[in-house]
């Protein structure tokens, strides 16, 4: 028996997009509505004793109205979470190939000791004397990070990459101020390739941006660089490995023209678990780069709450790192505050930072120990360019088929002619119980098809991901055009108007007008 797409029906499959059942429900798949559809206004799961009377402060600002919160009993709200999870797909569900983003197993251990008394209830406004282990952590931490890198200094306080990206910027704008040149060093280049934070930190805090064309292999050109660097020149920030999942092979000229000219190199760190272990950025040339690490060491994308964003620094820019941060003395780990205690820029958080991320990313490094660590990096190479040999004979690649690093980059040429569309193919991997790959990043590849497998897929994992893929682009190919201009057909959900979605979003819920009764 064939289904709907023409290939044989699997168990359970029979009639699955045409078969309508009462409750909307598909077997397992609870069909979940809305809660101001389940729940009732005019009641609450819990009884409150009615509040003391108290004089409103308010003034005009008062409510007038009723909120308009639906009360739910716990079973029901228990189930409407779960079956919301049941329709979300995560990391424990499967590849999550999503390139640039790093998507990988967070080991359970990590959260075991993310949850320890002392570190999972610690708060921020504690006496220093009773967060003494939790500093001693702190130290450690970006310990490993210093001699990861290369770099005799970090910052931990930042919360994730694009805050990275501001510190390390704001420590090179008042190195240059120091220098008294922060009216003249104003221009900032930023290869055309770069994620979009790139250029928009640098704007945020008042640099003006300079666009470094990509090379036709898809790096950036010392040459290119050179020419655009001058007596304003104030920094480069640059990605590496690059957002096309190459390895910038002319990283240190690239460091030494912008250093010639006076300038400073911010590197762009979200790629680093390509290359942990096997080189130091510090060694490039490299003068401020963040580090997420919710990707390189283990969270997939702050899955345990907020991400952690930490910058190290060279010597030129150690004496401007932000406050907080620890120091080591006779007494043991201190936590300086103060930032008139050097040249510090001042404060960039409130606080020190995140400490379930920082409990989490020591935890993968000692766990791993150095080898490890260099292995989960060649291990993301080799599987990347698994897929990339498994693929490359029918998706075209924008650089030729070359050796990649973590993540392996499609273009679209490959579609020409079949009606399918980048966004087409993705949405029928859904189909197959696949998260589609990153989508038209980056923008330099018309209709990138971006793939990050991560270190944690086994062979097995990856056979069946390059299969279906295969299978698909033979869909493609043959012309089965059906299979992809209305996927994804067995999600709980069907394609969107996206564009619409995005320029008039609907973010109120409003109740349906009540049906009429038919006269009897």
């Amino acid at each position: 028996m064939l289904n709907n797409q023409g290939r044989p029906t699997q168990a359970g499959e029979a009639g699955a997009a045409t078969h309508n059942t009462f409750t909307g429900n598909r077997g397992l798949q609870i069909e979940e509505a809305l809660l101001f559809e389940v729940g009732r206004a005019e009641t609450t799961g819990v009884d409150f004793p009615a509040p003391p009377a108290v004089k409103s402060r308010l003034g005009g600002l008062a409510r007038d109205a009723a909120i308009g919160l639906v009360g739910l009993s716990e079973p029901e709200t228990m189930r409407h979470y779960v079956r919301l999870s049941q329709k979300n797909y995560g990391i424990d569900s499967g590849l999550f190939p999503l390139g640039s983003c790093t998507m990988k197993h967070n080991p359970r251990l990590n959260e075991k000791m993310a949850r320890l008394p002392g570190f999972g209830d610690v708060h921020p406004l504690q006496p220093l004397s009773t967060v003494k282990g939790a500093l001693e952590l702190m130290e450690e931490l970006g310990r490993w990070l210093k001699v990861l890198t290369g770099m005799p200094a970090v910052a931990l306080s930042t919360k994730a990459g694009a805050h990275g990206e501001l510190c390390g910027m704001m420590a090179i704008k008042a190195a240059i101020a120091a220098r008294g040149e922060q009216d003249t060093r104003t221009v900032v280049l930023v290869p055309d390739s770069a994620h979009g934070t790139n250029p928009a930190t640098a704007a945020l805090i008042g640099f003006t941006i300079k666009t470094v064309p990509a090379r036709a292999d898809g790096t950036v050109d010392p040459a290119a660089v050179a020419a655009l660097t001058g007596p304003d020149t104030a920094a480069i920030m640059l990605t590496n490995p690059n957002t096309c999942g190459l390895f910038e092979k002319d990283v240190v000229a690239i460091a030494e023209a912008v250093h010639a000219a006076g300038g400073y190199f911010y590197c762009d760190g979200a790629n680093f678990n390509a290359i942990v272990g096997k080189a130091r950025p510090g060694e490039l040339g490299v003068d401020a780069m963040h580090i997420n690490l919710h990707k390189t060491f283990s969270t997939p994308h702050g899955g345990g709450g907020p991400g952690a964003g930490p910058v190290v620094l060279s010597e030129r820019l150690a004496a401007f790192a932000p406050v907080p941060y620890t120091v080591v003395t006779a007494d043991g780990v201190r936590l300086v505050e103060d930032a008139a205690e050097n040249g510090s820029f001042g404060r960039i958080t409130a606080f020190h930072g995140q400490m379930g991320m920082y409990v989490r990313a020591l935890s993968f490094m000692l766990s791993h120990g150095a080898d490890g660590l260099r292995q989960a990096s060649e291990d993301a190479v080799l599987n990347a360019n698994y897929i990339r040999a498994g693929l490359s004979d029918l998706m075209s690649q924008p650089f030729g088929d070359r050796a990649c690093m973590h993540e392996v980059l499609f273009d679209d040429s490959w579609l020409k002619d079949t009606g399918v569309t980048t966004l087409d193919f993705a949405k029928a991997m859904i189909d197959e119980g696949y998260h589609p790959m990153t989508m038209y990043f980056p923008l330099v590849v018309h209709g990138a098809m971006l793939i990050e497998p991560t270190e944690s897929e086994s062979k097995a994992s990856l056979d069946l991901f390059i299969m279906t893929l295969r299978d698909l682009a033979f869909a493609a190919k043959r012309g089965d055009s059906e299979r992809f201009s209305g996927a994804p057909y067995l999600a709980p959900r069907r394609r969107l108007d996206e564009t619409r979605a995005a320029r008039a979003p609907v973010l109120r819920w409003t109740p349906p007008k009540p049906l009429s009764l038919a006269a009897e």
